[in-house]
């Protein structure tokens, strides 16, 4: 089914612009879960506290994340995103589940291959499609978590690779129809998640569509490992992704010119699923779902974008929105490579 999903994807991609899923962490506070919610039934007796740990609610709440999925397609979306951000073992290891990172990736895809199936049987002419999130983890390889010990790390290359290897497989094996690596602040970890998603193809002899999208983290432009958005394109094409993005840490008023210096060299697709604006004192967003239809409405009019949706502070009435401004708005052309060239200052070899 993926297979033939991929292909239906890229057709629709050359077609319309397509809409992603929301926040997920968002809708989840929506519901004031405490800790005996984490917990559930298997749970319980777990050793330590848990109540934070979002992606285990595939296991002990899975209704309440397949409710979100629903909402979201719903809205609009044509892609939503599986609740597996910090479905690593490496990530786990904060509440000491590494053994349950596979199985979280697995059952996380099921709920959201379920939601995607039934909706597309409702309206077959609207096919859904399930985005397996390989997220950043809590620990980057490239920057010292010590300011006293700049040459300091907590992981290494080979840790991530085998951290996203089994995340990959889980995804996999859930029915993922695209891998989407994404949230991206340190480029080492995305070339480890990225080498490891390559890796698992070859084992299993499947390919899947690969989105990247990276985080440019505040006004400076650049993500946390210091790239700029156009630098971090060019160490990552080399994985010829589907689509190339940026998501989170700024709303659309304050991404827009790094998801265009993105557009104007990208071969292929571009993504984009901004913040509802900026956190206010109390860590809350407040652009509202019109405010930032308008501001991706524009994006759209300027041909920069082929796949939208929202993060932080993002809700399906945010994702209704964009559904509308964007609809009969013609995707974004990817860049030839001559043309790229020339952008970029350079001429095109001739032999």
């Amino acid at each position: 089914m993926a297979q033939n999903n991929t292909e239906i994807l890229y057709s629709l991609a050359q077609q319309r612009i397509l809409v992603l899923d929301g926040a997920m962490g968002t809708m989840i506070q929506r519901h004031k879960l405490e800790e005996e919610d984490y917990r559930g039934d298997r749970f319980v007796d777990w050793h330590c506290d848990v109540k934070g740990n979002n992606d285990l609610l595939v296991l002990s709440q899975p209704q309440i994340i397949y409710d979100i999925h629903c909402q979201y397609f719903a809205a609009g979306a044509d892609i939503i995103e599986t609740n597996t951000f910090n479905a690593t073992t490496i990530a786990m290891a904060d509440y000491d589940m590494q053994s349950l990172a596979k199985e979280i990736n697995i059952e996380a895809t099921k709920l959201a291959r379920k939601a995607a199936d039934e909706y597309t049987a409702k309206t077959p002419e609207k096919p859904r499609f399930v985005a397996g999130v390989l997220g950043p983890t809590n620990r980057t390889a490239s920057i010292s978590p010590d300011v006293n010990d700049p040459g300091k790390r907590n992981v290494n290359f080979d840790q991530l690779v085998e951290a996203y290897s089994e995340a990959t497989h889980g995804l996999i094996e859930g029915g993922a129809d695209i891998i989407l690596i994404e949230t991206i602040f340190d480029t080492l970890n995305a070339k480890a998640a990225a080498f490891a998603v390559d890796s698992v193809f070859d084992e299993l002899g499947v390919s899947l569509p690969v989105m990247i999208s990276g985080t440019i983290t505040d006004a400076s432009g650049r993500t946390l490992s210091g790239q700029t958005a156009e630098a971090f394109y060019y160490s990552l094409r080399h994985i010829n992704p589907v689509s190339f993005g940026l998501n989170c840490a700024l709303g659309p008023d304050l991404l827009r010119q790094y998801v265009e210096e993105i557009a104007n060299q990208a071969e292929c697709l571009v993504s984009a699923h901004p913040n509802a604006g900026l956190p206010n004192e109390f860590g809350e967003y407040d652009m509202d779902d019109e405010e930032m239809a308008e501001h991706i409405k524009e994006w759209a009019q300027s041909g920069l974008v082929n796949i939208v949706g929202g993060c932080c502070g993002s809700s399906p009435e945010h994702i209704a929105a964009i559904a509308r401004a964007v609809d009969g708005i013609a995707p974004r052309v990817p860049v030839k490579k001559e043309v790229r060239m020339r952008l970029s200052g350079l001429e095109p070899f001739v032999h």
